[in-house]
């Protein structure tokens, strides 16, 4: 039977109809913009009024600076799509200009990701768009995608594989599942377009060929595409992101910030010992981490109860003697797990076998933490995979769900071994001593101080191994240095000084001016990560102390 909001619901899709059909005659959005719309505020969620308010006052700061800096020569492309990523990416545009680069600056008008938009709108956004960014014309090229034509430009095959891997990527990420039904609306939204912005930055970069290609993410959505685009076509390309802390940035050129890969940051700065003031630094953090508490500039509070001591976590688990192994899981498909398969099929298929493994060693107590991130999602839940192999939990194996007010760490205080895909708690294990079996591609495998297993065989030796001999695991002081070290380089040198956080873009702004950044005792470091994003190679010897305070 209907329901109530049956009727409202056929009248919006008969609407949105009627605007795909007038989208696609021309000028039918343009005449409507010239009529009806062109002085007013567009009445949806693709805004850039704050943007809109401070652009003209932004250019004439820009133009100012550029007076006194030498024209670089050095042509970049930085894209956008979303209007909030949209704005930040024109900050970061004009004050690339401001520098003296060659700036083109391009868009796509969407408002989320996840919902498709009637062509008539869609038009209508672009309209908008071009209105708002025209204003800064003098200084920065601007690049509607929506207005090129790449026609039905066939895209070769390595590519079309590319683009098909971000569109599942896509799914992953907007439903929050590992497996992907091509045959599902979102999979055929994100495909759509996907390969309409393939089209559309094929046929642009490939004509204009610019020194350098910007763009945030680099993993999913329009990000990945451009990404990939680039670097089919031997662009150097830089992707960016945003984490917890205020006024830093994650950068990484040729290759998917995402990926967190602190390789090169690692080497260059592996071998040079923390100085006391920095090893205080990270104690300090692990402490706020462990206590529940905000740590300066982090803006993320990592557990919803101090500890209360291993002991105690031991009792109220019901824990024995016996030994101890956590599993601490990933959220289901977080931009931080795609791709990151290294022998498992999934983290799914992981925790599956581990589980049915584990079921057969009564004399080993198997505690799961699910990430507390999950009481966000919508998408399927690490509990589902549980309860689907193990539908009766026996005795030794126990279940920590998201909601439960339990801390990490005191977990982390009573283990013996630590199971883990690509969660930062394998690394505060190791720091804690706790030899750590790391089966996803996470940032810090390999670095001296996890086991890492590259076949099924191997990890299930591995575990045969340490509970034969648990104590010959323990990890090393010297292993333990090592992780302390990383997590200081990971936490406080990997991320760079940058002036506004994509989260707090206005409020940062409006303590951190183009003309006042250039102009302030912080210019000399935030020069830098300029230059870091125009393509020219990090000095990550330069970045040992990035004042964090």
């Amino acid at each position: 039977m209907p329901t109530k909001n049956h009727k409202p619901s056929v009248k919006r899709d008969a609407k949105n109809l009627v605007k795909n059909i007038i989208g696609q005659v021309p000028f039918t959005a343009e005449l409507y913009w010239l009529i009806r719309q062109r002085s007013k505020l567009l009445n949806s969620r693709f805004s850039l009024s704050k943007l809109d308010d401070n652009l003209t006052d932004l250019v004439s700061q820009v133009e100012a600076l550029r007076c006194h800096k030498p024209q670089l020569g050095k042509k970049i492309f930085i894209f956008a799509t979303l209007h909030y990523w949209i704005e930040h990416a024109t900050l970061t545009a004009l004050s690339l200009s401001a520098m003296g680069y060659d700036v083109t600056l391009g868009f796509l008008p969407y408002h989320d990701w996840q919902n498709d938009i009637n062509k008539f709108d869609l038009r209508r956004q672009n309209l908008y768009a071009e209105k708002v960014l025209g204003k800064a014309a003098k200084v920065v090229k601007i690049l509607p995608f929506l207005n090129l034509h790449s026609g039905y430009k066939t895209l070769p095959p390595v590519l079309q594989a590319k683009v098909e891997q971000v569109t599942r990527f896509d799914s992953m990420y907007t439903l929050q599942v590992e497996k992907v039904d091509e045959k599902t609306p979102i999979y055929k939204m994100r495909c759509k377009r996907n390969l309409q912005a393939a089209r559309a930055a094929y046929a642009w970069l490939d004509e204009n060929k610019p020194d350098v290609v910007i763009v945030p993410n680099g993993t999913i959505q329009e990000f990945g595409v451009v990404y990939e685009v680039a670097r089919f076509l031997n662009i150097s390309t830089v992707t960016y992101e945003f984490g917890d802390q205020r006024q830093r940035i994650w950068i990484s050129q040729n290759s998917k910030v995402m990926r967190q890969d602190t390789t090169e940051m690692w080497e260059t700065l592996k071998d040079k010992p923390l100085s006391q003031p920095e090893l205080d630094k990270i104690r300090e953090l692990f402490e706020a981490r462990r206590k529940a508490s905000v740590w300066k500039n982090f803006s993320r509070l990592w557990q919803q109860v101090p500890a209360k001591g291993a002991d105690i976590a031991r009792q109220e688990l019901g824990l024995d003697e016996r030994l101890v192994v956590l599993l601490a899981t990933n959220v289901l498909g977080d931009s931080l797990t795609l791709g990151r398969e290294i022998f498992t099929q999934s983290m799914e298929k992981w925790l599956e076998r581990t589980l049915q493994y584990f079921a057969g060693r009564p004399e080993v107590q198997l505690v799961i933490r699910i990430h507390p991130g999950e009481k966000l999602i919508h998408g399927q839940s690490m509990l589902d995979v549980i309860n689907r192999v193990l539908p009766k939990l026996p005795e030794h194996i126990h279940v920590i769900k998201p909601e439960e007010n339990v801390n990490t760490y005191d977990l982390i205080a009573a283990a013996d071994l630590g199971l883990v895909y690509t969660t930062t708690v394998g690394l505060e294990m190791a720091m804690s001593g706790i030899p750590v079996i790391a089966v996803g591609d996470t940032h810090y495998r390999g670095k001296g101080f996890t086991l890492d297993p590259d076949s099924w065989v191997k990890y299930f030796k591995t575990l045969k191994s340490v509970f034969e001999n648990p104590i010959s695991y323990r990890l090393t002081d010297e292993q333990i240095d090592l992780a302390w070290a990383y997590a200081y380089r990971f936490f406080f040198n990997f991320p760079l000084p940058y002036p506004w956080h994509l989260v707090r873009l206005w409020e940062d702004y409006q303590n951190n001016h183009i003309s006042s950044i250039f102009h302030s005792k912080e210019w000399p470091r935030y020069e830098k990560v300029f230059h870091y994003l125009a393509g020219e190679p990090i000095d990550w010897s330069a970045n040992g102390n990035n004042g964090h305070g």
